[in-house]
């Protein structure tokens, strides 16, 4: 077990951030969710690999116009285009880098959640024994055991989550068909964990809508979703539209993802978001 803990920390080689500096031993704040982090893995990997794919594809097509261009074209243009393919052949080596270590964190994640339901087995099949000393003294290192392997396991997901990137989400307007009208003001509320966006808009006499705000980044939470809650405003008193959850493992994707949610129970009213990772 020992040594097992000692690999963990030396390969992943890294202290947490500032933002997971709770995370640190002795300072347990959640439970770990392997499914969930599971599904955040594969999520991400693919879309990290999708934007590989897309690189290694436009890196072939340099590489074939600078074959060309060698023999038939401008001096010029030609060191233009060898600039353009060195500096994606670097975005493709950082991505690989970057995959690698997504990949080791997971691996070390996934090691210790086997020793932590190995140990938790252990500790059950003791406690079911016939209490004696050494039958004691083994619950009391399971017990400890089951804690480190915890500890580390909230520890590595505080250093995947660094590796998620970011969420540019729009705002691309509410969609009522009757149920909007010139004049009516409303109030949407985006929440993930402990980010926060709060917008205000207003339907305009042509059915256009203006909002506030258009844009904002969230930092993508292995365990939270996001909570969005519409609001109309009516003089001083508000009133509430409707409050839904969106789950985040379908936005890590190299293209832009459009979202209708629906906020009433029957559709009546729709949000509109894109968002881009």
């Amino acid at each position: 077990k020992s040594l097992s803990r000692s690999s963990v920390r030396s390969r992943m080689s890294l202290k947490p951030p500032k933002a997971y500096n709770s995370l640190q031993k002795g300072a347990l704040i959640w439970d770990p969710k392997p499914l969930q982090v599971k599904k955040i893995f594969e999520a991400l990997k693919k879309g990290l690999n999708e934007y590989l794919e897309a690189h290694q594809a436009e890196l072939d097509y340099l590489s074939g116009r600078h074959k060309d261009t060698k023999r038939n074209s401008r001096l010029a243009f030609y060191y233009d285009l060898d600039k353009q393919i060195r500096s994606v052949e670097r975005y493709i080596r950082k991505l690989e880098f970057h995959i690698s270590k997504v990949e080791e964190l997971y691996e070390a994640y996934c090691i210790q959640c086997r020793l932590r339901d190995g140990a938790t087995n252990m500790k059950q099949a003791f406690s079911l024994s016939p209490s004696t000393k050494a039958s004691r003294e083994s619950l009391v290192e399971l017990y400890k055991n089951v804690q480190e392997c915890t500890e580390d396991m909230c520890f590595i997901e505080g250093a995947l989550e660094v590796h998620l990137g970011e969420f540019h989400v729009k705002m691309k307007g509410l969609v009522g068909f009757a149920r909007l009208c010139p004049g009516d003001q409303y109030e949407v509320f985006v929440r993930l964990g402990r980010q926060k966006w709060r917008l205000k808009g207003k339907i305009e006499t042509d059915d256009s809508q203006t909002w506030d705000e258009e844009e904002k980044v969230f930092i993508p939470n292995l365990h939270e979703k996001f909570e969005i809650k519409v609001t109309e405003l009516r003089g001083l008193a508000t009133i509430l539209v409707g409050v839904v959850t969106c789950d985040s493992i379908s936005f890590f994707s190299t293209k832009p993802q459009a979202i209708v949610v629906d906020i009433t129970e029957l559709g009546t009213i729709k949000l509109r978001l894109e968002v881009l990772w």
